[in-house]
């Protein structure tokens, strides 16, 4: 039997094919054929481990929405603490929830947000390399020579923790107004990030990561926002229009936020009876009981300042049985305009 005759692929027609199409591919030429078919096809890195759910129109509608919540937290923060406060986003990026809690100090101030109408939880990291300075400075002290400890907060501190978060929570409505009508409340708090797990390991989480200054002091701000939280909302956030709205409206939002944190802060006011000038020789011999007399009638208007400038002119009576002062006019040097003010 000739073996020849049972191989097709050592038939004649198959070794000497003259049809255009039919010629013999060696591996050499596929590959340099397929080679010149892909030079221009883009070729781009995929981690599995880490996918990404939210395309980059809408993690820059994220960045772009909680820019106008770090000028407004900021706003809000240099009012209570009547000192200068800057707030900035330095990235948004994807996650894990696992590797969002691995990038985290311990302890750290770790609270829970709830979204109404949401469901689920978001979370808030602040450093204690700048909240134990806002604690500092919240209770009188200057946070120049502070010792940031390594510690959890006592309940004390974790009270006015709260304080400030909560001003946060304003802020963060606001700045979600633009998407839909949600009232965000501060929930429990944490010291040890590794026991609150809020979603599975494995859920992609969007951070928003804050860079935080008071003074020479600088720490970070995560805010952790699961996708199964947000993906309700997730595709209004392509809307262009929403870009739009936002523009047009943040130069009102930021100066109404700026306005209602300074609105807040308290200011000395002083009222100067009258002065007057004496020698070093009668300082040293002035005893109790002593009278200092000035060129000031007891009828002239008597000056108010505010913060440590003069700013109106009033008179001296009393009301309620406590010593006030009324508003008379505004104070102009050595006169003074004649408005009536209470």
């Amino acid at each position: 039997m000739d073996n020849n005759s049972s191989d097709p692929l050592a038939s004649a027609d198959v070794l000497h094919s003259d049809q255009p199409g039919d010629e013999i591919l060696y591996p050499r030429e596929i590959f340099s054929r397929h080679r010149r078919q892909n030079e221009t096809v883009e070729i781009r890195s995929y981690d599995f481990k880490r996918p990404e759910r939210i395309s980059k129109d809408q993690m820059r509608s994220l960045q772009t929405l909680h820019e106008g919540f770090a000028r407004n937290f900021g706003a809000s923060l240099s009012g209570f603490l009547r000192t200068i406060v800057e707030v900035r986003v330095e990235q948004a990026e994807q996650m894990t929830y696992s590797e969002f809690l691995g990038s985290l100090a311990n302890p750290t101030s770790f609270s829970l947000i709830t979204g109404e109408p949401l469901d689920g939880q978001f979370c808030l990291e602040i450093s204690p390399l700048i909240i134990y300075p806002i604690l500092d400075r919240l209770m009188g002290g200057n946070t120049k020579d502070l010792f940031v400890p390594q510690r959890p907060m006592t309940m004390i501190e974790m009270r006015l923790v709260r304080r400030i978060i909560e001003r946060g929570m304003h802020s963060l409505t606001e700045a979600w107004s633009g998407i839909g009508d949600f009232s965000f409340q501060l929930g429990e708090m944490e010291s040890n990030p590794q026991l609150v797990q809020i979603v599975p390991p494995n859920e992609v989480v969007v951070v928003i990561g804050f860079e935080v200054r008071m003074g020479g002091r600088t720490g970070t701000m995560k805010l952790c926002l699961p996708y199964n939280v947000i993906e309700p909302v997730i595709e209004d956030l392509n809307a262009r229009n929403w870009f739009v709205t936002t523009r047009d409206s943040e130069e009102n939002t930021v100066q109404s936020m700026i306005e209602k944190g300074l609105s807040e802060a308290t200011l000395d006011v002083e009222v100067t009876l009258a002065e007057t000038s004496i020698t070093f020789n009668e300082l040293r011999t002035l005893q109790v009981g002593d009278l200092l007399t000035t060129s000031k009638l007891s009828s002239d208007p008597v000056v108010v300042s505010v913060g440590g400038s003069p700013k109106f002119t009033g008179s001296i009576g009393h009301h309620r049985g406590n010593s006030a002062v009324k508003i008379e006019g505004i104070y102009e040097g050595q006169h003074a305009s004649g408005t009536d003010q209470e």
